[in-house]
C-alpha cells in the first residue's frame, strides 16, 4: 500500500515520531513516504499569523496519516489551515497522530484528535484510528511506541 505521512512539526517531536511510524511501515512492506507541511518564515508558538509554504498532495497516496503537535489543547492552527485546503479526501483510508506535552490524552489530546477526524471526514475520508504521543518523560518512548504500533497496525 502507498501510505503518505504528513505532518507539521515545529519543533520536531511530531517529525520524530512520524519517522518512527515511516520506518514501521516500510518495514512491514508497504511504500511509506513522510512529507511535512511547512510555514513560510518563522512562526511563533500559538501564532495564526502565518503563509503555508508547502502543501503536499495527497493524491498519490492509497491511505494518509496526518500529524501534529497540540496546541493550546486544540490542533494547531497550522495542520487545520492544511487540512482545509484539500480538495478531497474521498476514498481515502486516514488516521491521526498527535504530540502533546501535557501526560494524558485529556489534556488536548483527544479534542485535536476529534478535530482532525471532523475534518478529515469533512473532505470523505474514512477515519480508520488515532495515536496520541504524550511528550512528558517517562512516558516519551511508551507512548510513541504504542502509537506507532497501533497506526502501522491500521495498513
Amino acid at each position: 500500500m502507498n501510505i503518505g505521512i504528513i505532518v507539521y512539526s515545529q519543533t520536531g517531536n511530531t517529525l520524530s515520531v512520524a519517522k518512527k511510524l515511516e520506518e514501521k511501515l516500510s518495514a512491514a512492506g508497504h511504500s511509506a513516504t513522510l512529507e511535512q507541511v511547512k510555514v513560510v518564515g518563522e512562526r511563533k508558538r500559538g501564532g495564526r499569523d502565518f503563509r503555508l509554504e508547502t502543501l503536499p498532495d495527497t493524491g498519490p497516496y492509497d491511505a494518509l496519516v496526518f500529524g501534529s503537535a497540540v496546541e493550546a489543547f486544540s490542533l494547531s492552527p497550522v495542520l487545520t489551515n492544511y487540512l482545509k485546503q484539500i480538495e478531497s479526501l474521498q476514498g481515502k483510508k486516514v488516521a491521526c497522530l498527535v504530540t502533546q506535552l501535557f501526560p494524558y490524552p485529556w489534556m488536548g489530546g483527544n479534542r485535536a484528535t476529534r478535530q482532525m477526524r471532523k475534518l478529515c471526514e469533512a473532505k470523505g475520508a474514512t477515519v480508520c484510528g488515532l495515536g496520541i504521543v504524550n511528550w512528558m518523560r517517562p512516558r516519551r518512548e511508551k507512548t510513541t511506541a504504542k502509537a506507532v504500533d497501533r497506526l502501522s497496525r491500521l495498513f
